[in-house]
């Protein structure tokens, strides 16, 4: 994918989108500081003017007059600072949330595609270890505050003389080529570091990862997550050496160019002033102009870099924020599923030759219960993830109740598919929550509970139903086994009111005679839904109406379990007896 360009004003528009007020308090705070800056710089040349003229009341005034507009701007900056924290909180909060709600709306795809995990994990690192989004509004707000403080300044300069300008332009230009070749040193250092530095942040988070405990004491990998970790943060700080030496180099000269550029200016001012015979209130003025001038422009230089880097580290977050949220929509509303037709069904996963299913074709009638058998790596979860509308197929099509699935309503469609999946979560919730997905009621939730076997569990604990889970915000919080918390999420599957309910590897974590348990009642639990189950435990197909065996992207044979036995040569029958026999055994 082709790497964004203009990524400064497409952030300024996405954050503007985000959250406007922050730039309006930007600006103001940027007109005020400004403003306060010239106003300084005429009124002490006035002041000091009376002063020679020895008008001692009017000098009084004046001084008075600055303290007091001194004082009033000081309370609105003041109270500036204080709204430009309060939006700049308001601002990242509301840009991490809406990368979030992004990250839950583009196609599924993306999130298994090791170019977008790269690239969701580069967005990461820049908002949540470089603070980027920060960086970028900070240097935003004092760019904005130096360029209004310059057009002012730049007005007293161009009155004066022209010359002064070209001085300080000439001088300002030299900073530049310098600034140029030290953003281009860091460019390529802060280029080549990156990878280092997610390598770094991935160890130090693994490390910190109290989770790792129990491997990091069996095994001897935390001694090498150490290792590679301090050996990161060796490479790292070679890099900053290597940077820090060019940067001392850049500073000398820029420092010399500072102080001859200042030699130059008094000089000049100082002529024109006794070649006018200019009062000391001009040379004053116009000194403290031309300096505030070139510190200001120094520091933009300065606020530039920092901006640089920061559109660099955003680059990746710009892409991510770019990628299409686009679904197919339709409009039909679903009502129920009474028939599911995999109509010669073939796929194979982004940037990948490989073929995972290969004109794959086959019907489900409602209220029958289906496996689908197959080696690791068949295909058995694609066709799962197909049927959800997590990828679309290359060809051929999924049709529900005679009509293609994309031409149903996303929203519409998904809520009559229940599917508890390998990877399922449980929340930091009330075991209530998990099941029922809201605060509900505790009986329904217990009710649900008891049917897949968590009654002694959950009689057990104090709380009962409204335990929370993890100790993640509470001490009190409780932990599960892997069987009981695969209970809570076939519970929530079985709570949600939908025609089909699927279990990929539903019960892997728990022992047969509990899987036994869960697969003997499940026809009484899901009544008259479709089910379908994916198991390595041939023992969960026993309870289906029909068997589907997948073999690498094929349709091996479709059947009963009774029948499928009686070919004692196909791959069904060789699986079933392995797993009998080690079970008798």
């Amino acid at each position: 994918m082709k790497k964004p360009r203009f990524v400064f004003p497409k952030f300024i528009r996405y954050a503007f989108s985000c959250y406007k007020p922050y730039f309006f308090v930007v600006t103001f705070r940027a007109l005020i500081n400004a403003g306060l800056t010239v106003y300084n710089a005429y009124i002490m040349s006035i002041l000091i003017r009376y002063l020679e003229k020895g008008n001692y009341r009017d000098a009084l005034y004046v001084g008075l007059g600055i303290v007091l507009v001194n004082l009033v701007f000081n309370f609105l900056n003041k109270l500036n600072i204080r709204l430009m924290e309060t939006t700049k909180l308001k601002m990242t909060e509301t840009i991490s949330r809406a990368i979030t709600l992004k990250l839950m709306k583009i196609p599924y795809q993306y999130l298994e595609d090791p170019y977008y995990l790269d690239l969701k994990e580069r967005a990461k690192f820049a908002i949540d270890n470089q603070d980027t989004v920060n960086r970028f509004l900070n240097s935003l707000a004092e760019g904005l505050q130096i360029i209004f403080t310059l057009f002012g300044l730049l007005s007293i300069i161009f009155i004066f003389d022209f010359l002064l300008l070209v001085i300080l332009i000439i001088a300002i230009i030299l900073k530049v080529i310098i600034v140029a070749m030290s953003i281009k040193t860091q460019f390529t250092i802060f280029r080549d570091i990156l990878p280092i530095n997610r390598k770094f942040g991935y160890y130090l988070g693994t490390i910190n990862d109290e989770k790792q405990g129990k491997d990091y004491r069996m095994y001897s990998v935390g001694k090498l997550m150490v290792n590679e970790f301090a050996g990161y943060g060796q490479e790292t700080i070679g890099y900053f050496k290597k940077l820090y030496r060019k940067f001392t180099i850049y500073r000398s000269f820029d420092n010399l160019i500072k102080y001859l550029e200042m030699g130059i200016v008094y000089g000049f001012v100082a002529y024109r002033t006794i070649t006018r015979k200019l009062p000391i209130s001009s040379f004053s003025l116009y000194i403290s102009t031309a300096i505030s001038f070139s510190t200001s422009f120094t520091r933009l230089i300065e606020v530039s870099i920092d901006f640089g880097q920061s559109i660099s580290y955003l680059t990746p977050f710009i892409e991510l924020v770019e990628l299409k949220e686009s679904r197919e929509e339709g409009e039909a509303e679903l009502d129920n599923i009474r028939e599911i037709e995999f109509r010669n069904i073939s796929f194979s996963y982004p940037r990948s030759d490989q073929i995972i299913l290969d004109d794959i074709s086959f019907k489900i009638s409602k209220s029958e219960k289906i496996s689908i058998v197959g080696l690791n790596g068949a295909g058995k979860t694609t066709l799962i993830k197909l049927l959800c509308r997590l990828y679309k197929p290359n060809s051929g099509e999924i049709l529900v109740n005679g009509r293609s699935i994309y031409e149903y309503d996303y929203d519409s469609y998904i809520s009559h598919i229940s599917a508890v999946f390998q990877d399922y979560k449980l929340f930091s919730y009330s075991l209530k929550e998990n099941i029922l997905n809201s605060d509900g009621d505790d009986d329904l939730a217990y009710q649900i509970a008891c049917k897949v076997g968590l009654k002694e569990k959950i009689d057990s604990l104090p709380e009962g139903i409204n335990s929370l889970y993890s100790k993640i915000f509470d001490e009190k919080g409780i932990e599960l086994s892997g069987g009981e918390a695969q209970k809570i999420a076939i519970a929530r599957a079985l709570h949600k009111d939908s025609s089909l309910v699927i279990l990929d590897e539903p019960t892997s974590a728990l022992d047969p005679l509990a899987e036994a348990e869960i697969y003997q009642h499940f026809n009484e639990l899901v009544k008259d839904k479709t089910a379908i189950y994916i198991s390595h435990r041939m023992s969960s197909s026993v309870f289906c109406d029909r068997i589907i065996i997948i073999d690498s992207g094929k349709i091996a044979d479709i059947n009963t379990h009774s029948n499928l036995m009686k070919k004692k040569e196909s791959l069904y029958y060789k699986l079933f007896m392995t797993q009998a026999k080690n079970y008798q055994e």
